[in-house]
């Protein structure tokens, strides 16, 4: 029945009054009841309830709490998409409209569209609180209807999120960080230039590098899971390697010989040792095989070197110390009779024949010392000079030496001098080789001295630490000391004035025929013999030798022989 003009305002104001009871009726059930109590007034989770539009009509303490906002700040005012991340809500919109293949609006319906769908709905969301700071909620939509079902409103449950999403991150990180260093490791491992393998404790193959499998010709799956030892020439060595890794916990350098599929043997060197978990429980044997058939070819034809070079050596010895002694038979009768002919033992002679009888004489002299010279550094390069220790008086071998250069040093104006700290006595040495050591340095110094110089023989006992090193501020060169039990050494020490040796040149003056430059082989006559006999017969004793000096300023010449007591020289090196 059509409304008059007179009652169209009186059903104006009644379709008024009943949509607003019918709000009032939709916000007291959504306001009331045992929800309320048991959900909406928890602490601990939030509750945020709204009308079918999404605003916000109820906000619990929960929510409160964990947003930072009042209920007054947020209900009637606001939806739930405006205090979350809005970028989040323009890609969960993307995502539920391809998912639903229905365009989604970002905002209020993102949240909720799933829901308003009869659909449950659990999802990740990030709020926004009230200072800007942000908060991950695990949130819960659920749609509220009447008992139309009308849907009257929405209800979001969430819980704070932030913990559980450290945790995820935390391991996520520390997942990629067990990832990388994976691929660490397996690039070490891969890039290693030696063969790498690992074995669990009864040495089956659990791993293996890329070298392994070029090693032994076969692929990785070939030999994980197979017996290391059936790769070896020697399967029960491999299996004792094993075996003494797991009693020692590791050996080095460890010879086997790796035989590849086709048949090439290679012979490596093997390093390993045990490996445990967190627990300390043994996990197995990690191996590395370095390749050293060149090493050991190099080795053979290096020992083959060195036996044609000692065979050779020994030649050279024998030829020199029998062309010595064959050289002194006619020399000693040359050397006899022009000794003979000189003192007028058969008849008188002019002035010339006595002069040059006795350069005969003296010439056959030169060489006779020098035969004599060579036969002594051949039997000690033969290894067929021994000591003959006795009891020696030391200050008479010294007095001796001194004796046997004096002559010469007179003849060159150079003065002698002996320095001892106190008398010695007698001591244990080898009385033929000791004077041989002191004449031979004297000689040396008293033949590059100039004249008007000095020589000085220095005497002294020191301990086992000061034996070796020299005192002073000259540049020095020498040889370490032999490994000793004597606590006390002989220090001979022969000092001189003369031309000096450049440092450069001090590893020369040890060597047998060496002399530093030709110019000074012309000036000052000499075999190169006598420094390298003076080096020999130290060694022999047990002792060494060094060298101080400046060029132009003169030279000291030092050598340490071991002193031992009667009863341990006895002991070891009998007399005959």
């Amino acid at each position: 029945m059509p409304t008059s003009p007179v009652d169209r305002p009186l059903v104006d104001a009644q379709s008024r009054a009943e949509k607003i009871v019918e709000s009032r009726r939709q916000k007291i059930l959504l306001k009331t009841g045992a929800l309320q109590d048991a959900i909406f007034n928890s602490a601990y989770f939030s509750s945020i309830a709204t009308d079918e539009h999404g605003v916000i009509q109820i906000f619990n303490v929960g929510a409160e709490r964990m947003l930072g906002y009042h209920s007054e700040d947020v209900v009637d005012k606001i939806t739930p998409a405006d205090i979350s991340d809005p970028a989040e809500l323009i890609i969960r919109a993307a995502a539920l409209s391809h998912e639903l293949n229905t365009p989604i609006t970002p905002g209020f319906e993102a949240l909720v569209f799933k829901a308003s769908r009869g659909i449950e709905d659990i999802y990740e969301l990030t709020y926004i609180r009230k200072d800007g700071s942000r908060l991950s909620a695990m949130v819960s939509v659920t749609s509220l209807r009447d008992s139309a079902e009308t849907i009257i409103g929405y209800l979001l449950i969430g819980t704070d999120n932030t913990a559980r999403k450290q945790e995820e991150e935390a391991q996520a990180l520390l997942d990629q960080r067990l990832r990388d260093q994976q691929f660490y490791t397996r690039s070490l491992i891969e890039s290693n230039i030696d063969a790498l393998m690992m074995t669990d404790p009864q040495g089956i193959i659990s791993d293996v590098n890329k070298q392994m499998m070029a090693l032994t010709g076969r692929t990785r799956d070939e030999l994980i899971g197979a017996p290391c030892k059936n790769f070896f020439t020697d399967p029960a060595s491999a299996d004792a390697a094993i075996k003494r890794v797991l009693s020692e916990h590791k050996v080095s350098d460890y010879e086997l010989t790796v035989r590849a599929y086709d048949g090439t043997e290679t012979v490596v060197s093997y390093n390993a040792a045990t490996f445990h978990d967190r627990d300390r429980k043994l996990k197995g044997v990690f191996a590395a095989a370095r390749d050293v058939t060149e090493r050991k070819r190099f080795e053979r034809t290096l020992e083959e070197k060195n036996i044609e070079l000692e065979h050779a050596s020994h030649m050279k010895s024998e030829f020199l110390a029998t062309m010595s002694h064959e050289l002194r038979t006619p020399l000693n009768a040359v050397i006899g009779f022009s000794e003979a002919l000189r003192d007028g033992m058969v008849g008188d002679m002019t002035d010339a024949q006595r002069r040059y009888i006795g350069d005969i004489f003296n010439s056959g002299q030169h060489l006779l010392s020098l035969i004599n010279d060579i036969l002594d550094l051949s039997k000690v390069e033969a290894g067929m000079m021994t000591l003959e220790l006795e009891s020696v008086d030391l200050d008479e071998l010294l007095g001796n030496s001194l004796l046997i250069v004096r002559e010469q040093a007179a003849l060159q104006h150079i003065q002698l001098k002996l320095e001892t700290e106190a008398d010695f006595g007698v001591l244990e040495l080898d009385r033929r080789k000791t004077k041989q050591i002191v004449y031979n340095l004297l000689a040396n110094a008293v033949k590059f001295s100039e004249p008007g110089g000095w020589v000085t023989l220095a005497v002294r006992l020191v301990p086992l630490a000061q034996a070796g090193l020299i005192d002073g501020d000259w540049p020095t060169y020498g040889f370490a000391l032999p490994s000793s039990d004597c606590e006390q050494f002989l220090e001979l020490s022969v000092s001189d004035t003369g031309i000096g040796i450049a440092q450069s040149d001090m590893n020369k003056l040890f060597k047998a025929f060496s002399q530093i430059d030709s110019g000074l082989a012309r000036k000052f006559e000499g075999t190169g013999l006598g420094l390298a006999m003076v080096k020999q017969l130290a060694e022999l004793h047990g002792g060494c030798v060094a060298v101080a000096s400046v060029k132009d300023l003169g030279a000291r010449f030092v050598v340490w022989l071991p002193i031992r007591s009667p009863e341990s020289a006895e002991a070891r090196w009998p007399r005959s």
